[in-house]
């Protein structure tokens, strides 16, 4: 089950926020394409097993077979099980934000939707990757309540970049004059994502005879019943 990169910045003319892949002060370095595809592949065995049997129960031997490689290429790429999960983490999320952050550009620039146009296409975007990424949800949801993990600060600073992009798009649409300015921002934002992650994930657990269209729909109806746009008097 693959993992399928992000940052913040501002565009100008009011257009929806947002920047190159891999900008900012947290960008990874560059790899070469044979190591990239190599820790896809410990990535993708990292993610199953330790949604199959926890992270404890999951061995660096066990990682290795499945993705068809030596021991020592774990090492050669983590240094431990532990950095292995922080970075399978911060990359999954990192995507989940770019996946996000496309969507709402090309409602606005490309389609020329409004900004609930554009939270709209972040819903469907989310439920795009998530159904692609069950796993790396599941596990990402578990982690957001444990307070005992070392990788718990690069947790909350994937989170918030995440969480900043759907921010960006509700600070554009109070901009603009679409939703109202008391609109609390953070927790909107916060509320938005959760939303989506909870909702898709028990759809896939729950009601996995739905489509993704058919709960896109029923996400959108929310939306637009509770993110409300201003109204003339």
């Amino acid at each position: 089950m693959s993992v399928r990169t992000e940052h913040r910045g501002r565009h100008g003319d009011g257009a929806v926020r947002g920047a190159a892949p891999g900008a900012g002060p947290d960008a990874a370095p560059a790899l070469g394409p044979r190591r990239g595809a190599t820790r896809r592949k410990l990535f993708d065995a990292a993610v199953t097993l330790i949604a199959e049997q926890g992270f404890s129960a999951t061995t660096v031997d066990e990682i290795a077979d499945r993705a068809g490689v030596a021991k020592g290429t774990v090492y050669y790429n983590f240094a431990s099980k532990n950095v292995l999960y922080e970075e399978l983490l911060r990359d999954g999320i990192d995507l989940l934000s770019a996946s996000l952050r496309d969507a709402a550009d090309r409602a606005v620039r490309v389609d020329g939707g409004t900004r609930v146009d554009a939270l709209d296409a972040m819903i469907r975007a989310g439920l795009d990757f998530i159904a692609g990424s069950p796993s790396l949800t599941q596990l990402y949801v578990a982690e957001l309540w444990r307070t005992n993990r070392v990788w718990q600060p690069t947790l909350q600073s994937v989170r918030g970049r995440a969480v900043a992009v759907v921010e960006d798009v509700l600070r554009d649409a109070v901009d603009v004059g679409e939703l109202t300015e008391e609109l609390d921002i953070p927790l909107t934002a916060s509320a938005l994502l959760g939303m989506v992650l909870v909702a898709a994930l028990d759809w896939l657990s729950f009601q996995p005879h739905r489509s993704v269209e058919d709960v896109h729909a029923s996400l959108s109806r929310l939306l637009q019943g509770r993110v409300s746009p201003l109204r003339a008097d």
